[in-house]
């Protein structure tokens, strides 16, 4: 009985420490707010432009935008986070393609608030210089201050869809740092055009975001 003391005491103190550890783990608490620039790769498909009098083969395409960003993280583990990523709204623009490419450029645009929400793995330990992360979550777009010179109302419909993320951070200090990522965002919207007739189409817009910017931490 005596010879089994000292190990029951070991085993008693490693278990102790094993849950004193997973305690402090999940008690663990840091903010992070982001700020930089966003480039927005539409990488668009349609499936045409379809309408009375519209001649077949009708097509658009979307341009990219660059916008300015702002993301909160909140870490709820060294290695765990939540992030919200909001940006000022970019204006997107659409050209003619296909049989009625003669009408020539912006024929269509919109602002699209896109706010995303993910949840992040950060690899390494929070000590470290370089910190790479991989992400995934939701995203939710709606289009506003839509314009178009073919027709005097156009609608766009809102989009909900997968987001995923890789993403790296650089520790300058303590506080501050620098990150630079790239999400793949599923974004789809019917449109529909009404003037003298009603035109409509639906885009695949398939953005890739590249950002980067400085970080601090709190």
């Amino acid at each position: 009985m005596r010879t089994r003391l000292p190990a029951l005491a070991v085993a008693l103190a490693a278990l102790l420490a094993t849950g004193a550890a997973a305690a402090q783990e999940t008690s663990f608490k840091q903010n992070v707010a982001k700020f930089g620039l966003s480039d927005y790769t539409t990488n668009s498909k349609t499936n045409g432009v379809s309408g009375i009098g519209v001649p077949p083969g009708a097509d658009a395409e979307t341009g990219d935008a660059t916008t300015v960003i702002a993301v909160y993280e909140r870490l709820i583990t060294p290695n765990l986070g939540v992030e919200l990523v909001l940006g000022v709204p970019p204006r997107i623009k659409a050209d003619a393609k296909g049989s009625v490419a003669f009408l020539g450029s912006d024929i269509l645009s919109a602002r699209n608030v896109s706010p995303t929400l993910l949840v992040l793995y950060h690899f390494g330990q929070p000590g470290d210089r370089f910190r790479p992360s991989l992400g995934a979550g939701i995203n939710y777009t709606k289009f506003t201050d839509i314009k178009s010179r073919l027709a005097p109302k156009v609608e766009m419909s809102d989009s909900t869809g997968w987001a995923v993320q890789a993403g790296l951070d650089y520790a300058l200090t303590k506080e501050w740092g620098l990150f630079a990522s790239v999400a793949a965002l599923q974004v789809k919207s019917k449109v529909v055009a009404s003037g003298t007739t009603v035109l409509t189409s639906e885009i695949d817009f398939r953005p890739v975001v590249y950002s980067f910017g400085a970080s601090y931490k709190f």
